[in-house]
């Protein structure tokens, strides 16, 4: 019978211990990492596909109908110089509204900045390699380098009047047959504090794309672009402003 007595004492305490640690302050939380777009501040979704109502730095009006693009190694900074690396990738679709990448178990702290890469970086970008990106057709040419797009940014502009097609894809630069340029950028972008679960707004300002430092002229390149190495290029200069930190929701 004590031994029974002081087993349920044990059993007791371990319970109350059990209590006490559940009800412990969290350290961390999840972060919702939810990309949205605009042109020069007005919002864009997929209802605005199709239609001719954005006029670019060069004065071209023109529309969007298709716009995806590849995020990987997201890497939360912090103040100490020590960094959060996000493994993995994501692939925005703005037809489809996938758009956020979800992680969790992310420490509560102040993060001087986020970064990632635009597209793959020369270790990742390995051909074939990713069967849902195969699945989507994201693949790049063999001949022009391999591996996966980074970006599909498709509509029209009006030429003379008349809706000509453009298509802005980017991927790895070809310099000349066999010789071939990684062009993925890094982003970095304002960081925030987190005390919470968040939603961390990530904007994408379209028209961007189109004009700083290059402005983009679409009757020099408006299609057959991912053959081209000084389109690729210049691609990748305009990416360095195309995004910033939006709303931190908690």
């Amino acid at each position: 019978m004590k031994k029974l007595k002081l087993l349920l004492i044990v059993i007791i305490a371990i319970t109350i211990y059990s209590c006490d640690t559940d009800d412990s302050v969290a350290t961390s939380g999840s972060i919702l990492f939810d990309f949205t777009h605009n042109w020069d501040g007005d919002n864009v979704t997929a209802d605005d596909f199709n239609i001719i109502q954005f006029t670019n730095a060069d004065g071209d009006a023109m529309s969007v109908s298709k716009l995806r693009y590849l995020i990987s190694n997201i890497t939360l900074h912090k103040t100490d110089g020590s960094s959060i690396p996000i493994d993995g990738y994501v692939l925005i679709d703005l037809s489809t509204q996938a758009t956020s990448a979800f992680v969790s178990n992310i420490p509560f702290d102040t993060y001087t900045s986020i970064s990632f890469t635009f597209g793959f970086d020369e270790t990742d970008n390995i051909d074939g390699f990713y069967n849902d990106l195969n699945a989507a057709s994201w693949n790049w040419p063999e001949m022009l380098g391999g591996g996966y797009h980074f970006m599909q940014l498709e509509g029209k502009y009006l030429d003379a009047a008349v809706e000509s097609p453009f298509a802005y894809h980017m991927g790895t630069a070809r310099l000349s047959p066999g010789v071939f340029e990684v062009n993925h950028f890094e982003v970095f972008i304002n960081g925030f504090t987190n005390t919470s679960d968040a939603s961390i707004e990530i904007k994408m300002n379209i028209a961007e794309w189109f004009k700083n430092p290059y402005t983009w002229d679409l009757e020099t390149y408006n299609i057959d672009l991912m053959m081209n190495y000084d389109a690729q290029i210049l691609m990748n200069q305009n990416g360095d402003s195309v995004f910033s930190l939006g709303d931190v929701n908690q």
